[in-house]
């Protein structure tokens, strides 16, 4: 029993080591090759997520920047981001915190919005939806997938308002939206792992952020990059009074590296219509002894939009999770069978339109 503790006790201090070990590198990274640990400490103080557990008070390095800090619009400053005269490898490395995030932002639903509209307001946006900032190198690599089922409106708000919110991050960045084109019940599992295999057939990207298409976020000091743990990012959305409705909800938005995707075999097929993929997804992570980082209640804030939201998100606690999370090792990117009918490069993202009413054993259908 002794020998047995004192091995528990060494491999904690294993873990913490390595966790120094990380924070470290990240802090001599930053003092070589940027502006030194006075960026990595207003870094924090612009309320970087993986510091701060959801529900506790604002440290007091950033309580100064909440204080009578108005909502700005996300388009405010967009027009600085424009392309320098020099050659791809003259450019500089961006910044570590990029000069056009302020902070809170507005919400607005302009009405009649038409996606011609949109691709006018976001010039630098390439087909597909691609972005690379214009006038520096940045480190982060984000591939956003939405799951789609029609909602063309809520798609139309997302696309305004989410363009931008990614371009004063300084991210390279693209949207795949990924449309189930039968008339059979939504499955936001599947859509999920058939828009992670084919954006990562695309781009090596180091993050993946799932993202429901009604969600619209508020401060972008909520970056979309990915932490050494998965994230769930949408921890306080308006129609749950800015906070979570239950303890282990994870819907809404949620991020982690390709590697930790693959390590969990991604998300669940069998969950239709109304869904308990989330609950799914939570006991995988520890399954696989991952642990979850949330922001601050104050920087992952959400709009909801309104209309119909096939995913049905609950505002009360669940049931015990079905005994099929158990069988996670056969139930996921492994498993997941589609037919890709068309990928088409729009003005704002890359349209995925997929027949997912089959199943292949052997993985993904093929090109």
């Amino acid at each position: 029993m002794r020998a047995r503790k004192d091995r528990q006790r060494g491999l904690l201090l294993l873990f913490l080591g390595v966790q120094l070990l990380l924070l470290g590198a990240f802090l001599y990274h930053n003092h070589r090759h940027h502006r030194g640990f006075d960026s990595f400490w207003g870094f924090l103080g612009r309320g970087q997520q993986a510091t701060v557990a959801v529900g506790d008070e604002v440290p007091f390095w950033a309580q100064d920047s909440f204080l009578g800090m108005p909502a700005g619009d996300v388009y405010s400053n967009l027009s600085q981001i424009r392309p320098l005269d020099l050659s791809e490898e003259d450019l500089p490395s961006c910044p570590v915190i990029s000069p056009y995030i302020n902070g809170p932002l507005k919400v607005l639903s302009p009405e009649n919005l038409t996606l011609e509209q949109v691709a006018e307001k976001n010039p630098l946006v390439e087909p597909g939806g691609h972005y690379r900032p214009p006038d520096c190198w940045t480190r982060h690599h984000t591939a956003v997938v939405v799951p789609y089922s029609g909602q063309a409106q809520q798609l139309q708000q997302l696309l305004f308002h989410l363009h931008p919110f990614l371009q004063r991050q300084q991210l390279h960045y693209a949207i795949y939206v990924v449309s189930q084109v039968n008339n059979t019940a939504f499955n936001r599992g599947k859509l999920r792992n058939v828009g992670f295999w084919e954006a990562m057939q695309e781009e090596d990207w180091d993050c993946v952020f799932f993202h429901d298409v009604n969600l619209l976020p508020e401060d972008d000091r909520n970056l979309y990059v990915c932490d050494i743990f998965p994230t769930h990012v949408s921890v306080a959305i308006d129609k749950f009074n800015y906070k979570l409705p239950y303890r282990g909800y994870l819907g809404g938005v949620f991020a982690l590296r390709p590697i930790h995707y693959l390590r969990i075999n991604g998300f669940p097929n069998t969950y239709w219509s109304w869904a308990r993929e989330d609950e799914d997804i939570a006991a995988r992570l520890k399954l696989n002894g991952m642990l979850l980082s949330r922001p601050h209640l104050l920087f992952g804030r959400y709009h909801m939009l309104e209309g119909e939201d096939p995913s049905r998100e609950r505002s009360q606690s669940p049931g015990p999770v079905a005994p099929g999370h158990r069988l996670w090792r056969h139930n996921g990117m492994n498993s997941v069978g589609y037919r890709l009918l068309s990928k088409d490069l729009q003005p704002l993202y890359t349209n995925l339109s997929v027949d997912i009413n089959f199943f292949t054993p052997e993985g993904p259908e093929p090109r």
